[in-house]
């Protein structure tokens, strides 16, 4: 059964999802911060543990009255926000892409609510040294966004993502267009600027294991994680799929998930 609730946060109020049974553990998206995005995920988890997962601020069913950039840490806040409104201790962490840039700011500042984070694709370009290039493909299109081409920014931030570029077809109508608008105005640049805090992640008692999806060698979201990786000193793991493996590769993603939190956690 899937409980739906709302989690009051500064300036604003997130729809949460908590269903399954067993032990607790949170899903933080990507993309446009849809937690449907992670719906079929969440139902193959459910089996055996209690899945939260919610829409980021300013996103589909969640609201937000701020104004201006949104930074990543005020998406970990949120997150925090969410662990206390369903009562969660520590507990395992899975975000994939920006929602894994969020999970690690949460992990930085605040390890003793998250058991174990496994970080799929965080786009933390600032750790390549080609960052300045990304940087400014990035700014490029959120001024495409602002200008009115929002297509044509969509078209630019998914052609660079293994597995996610549309096919080229007359008349095609971009779904869900003031969240993909909101993340191009508000997001991109903070999610694609933000640095991880290595220096705290060292020093963190969770658990955190940054993995990238063996269809994403060569592109930009899978080098992060093996830099992430060699500096913490810790191992870097390939899970099946592409960047969009937790929704499109639900079946073996689900059992590789099971799997790295299970062995963090022994």
């Amino acid at each position: 059964m899937i409980s739906e609730s709302r989690c009051p946060v500064a300036e604003g109020e997130l729809a949460v999802r908590t269903g399954g049974e067993g032990p607790m553990l949170l899903l933080i998206p990507g993309g446009t911060g849809g937690a449907d995005a992670l719906r079929a995920l969440a139902k193959n988890l459910q089996a055996d543990h209690t899945v939260v997962t919610y829409d980021r601020r300013g996103h589909f069913a969640s609201t937000d009255t701020t104004s201006g950039p949104v930074p990543v840490s005020r998406h970990a806040d949120d997150t925090l926000a969410v662990l206390d409104h369903v009562g969660a201790g520590p507990i395992p962490v899975f975000g994939t892409s920006a929602g894994a840039l969020i999970g690690l700011d949460l992990a930085a500042r605040h390890p003793d609510r998250v058991s174990v984070l496994v970080a799929h694709e965080p786009p933390a370009v600032q750790l390549m040294p080609d960052a300045t290039g990304w940087l400014e493909a990035v700014n490029d299109q959120v001024r495409l966004a602002r200008s009115g081409d929002l297509m044509g920014a969509f078209t630019r931030f998914t052609d660079g993502i293994a597995g996610a570029a549309l096919p080229d077809l007359p008349n095609l109508r971009l779904p869900h267009e003031a969240d993909w608008q909101r993340l191009f105005d508000r997001e991109l640049a903070e999610f694609f600027d933000y640095l991880p805090d290595l220096r705290a992640l060292r020093r963190a008692s969770t658990e955190i294991v940054p993995v990238a999806g063996e269809g994403s060698r060569g592109r930009y979201h899978y080098q992060p994680a093996k830099i992430l990786a060699l500096e913490l000193g810790l191992p870097f793991v390939e899970v099946p799929g592409a960047h969009l493996a937790p929704q499109r590769n639900v079946p073996k993603f689900a059992v590789a998930l099971r799997e790295l939190i299970s062995t963090a956690q022994a």
